[in-house]
């Protein structure tokens, strides 16, 4: 019998439904995302306990390592169990001094759909997110020709569903235009809630707002009033930003990374704390 992870599932499409606790698996990769991990069987001892613990989603992108995260996939998990959905990025590729450039030119998608799909050892991608802005922020302007590439390549069978990364709302109201989109990963946690009003959407519209760095940017005050929460519920402040992150909206989605089966589980322990009002109201105050 599957398990039931904090949080429940979350439906996004007919043919997608997904553990709202998921695993990001960028941190597999070896230092900076770059190279092996330093411990393989590690990694892979990682990935088993994902799928042990209940997760049926796994955020990977072949510019992890660059390769290397998605072979250790295929390496632990393949043939995939039905329920298990593997959610893959495409838009950015890595230069050999380590830096992330956009790639998002027609060739450079089609690539990255093709690689993805022999790595990961698989007919067709369950979810590609279309990776266009920053870092951290959106960047402004039309998305328009290489999210209608993707729309292609979903046409053609490739790809079952459509999200996108670091993204403004006008952009996402673009993407909505050329095909539905199921899935925003942007930026967002405690202390960075600019994304505020696009969370709210996004639960609107039945649309899956995954959250990255849920510790990212904070400011040593910020930092202070969650340590002060996480002691007070016996709790890491990690795992009170996660469980912050699942109570915020009926369609969030955790992708917590790590490469230690003992955090891992910390993690989705962490994701099951129900936050008690006076916490919520005091965390609030970041």
């Amino acid at each position: 019998m599957q398990k039931v992870l904090p949080g429940g599932n979350l439906k996004l499409a007919e043919d997608l439904t997904v553990s709202r606790v998921g695993y990001g698996a960028m941190q597999l990769a070896g230092p900076e995302v770059w190279g092996p991990p330093r411990d393989r069987k590690g990694a892979i001892a990682v990935l088993l306990e994902a799928v042990e613990l209940g997760i049926t989603h796994i955020d990977t992108s072949d510019y992890y390592g660059p390769y290397v995260v998605n072979e250790l996939i295929r390496e632990a998990l393949h043939p995939y169990p039905d329920h298990l959905h593997i959610a893959t990025k495409v838009g950015a590729r890595r230069a050999p001094d380590k830096s992330w450039p956009r790639a998002l030119s027609r060739q450079d998608l089609i690539t990255a759909v093709h690689e993805n799909l022999e790595r990961l050892g698989l007919d067709a991608l369950d979810l590609v997110n279309l990776r266009v802005g920053g870092l951290f922020e959106p960047t402004p302007g039309s998305i328009a020709e290489p999210f209608t590439v993707l729309a292609e390549l979903q046409q053609q069978g490739l790809i079952r569903h459509l999200g996108l990364s670091c993204v403004s709302p006008e952009q996402l109201t673009e993407a909505q235009s050329i095909a539905p989109v199921v899935s925003v990963q942007n930026f967002y946690n405690l202390a960075n809630r600019a994304d505020d009003p696009l969370v709210d959407r996004c639960a609107r519209e039945g649309i899956a707002y995954t959250s990255f760095f849920p510790l990212g940017g904070f400011q040593p005050m910020q930092s202070d009033v969650l340590d002060r929460v996480a002691s007070r519920l016996h709790a890491t402040p990690f795992q009170i930003a996660l469980a912050w992150l699942l109570q915020r909206s009926p369609t969030t989605l955790l992708i917590p990374g790590t490469s230690s089966v003992a955090h891992l589980r910390e993690n989705v322990e962490g994701a099951g704390i129900e936050l008690p009002r006076d916490a919520l109201e005091e965390l609030d105050t970041m």
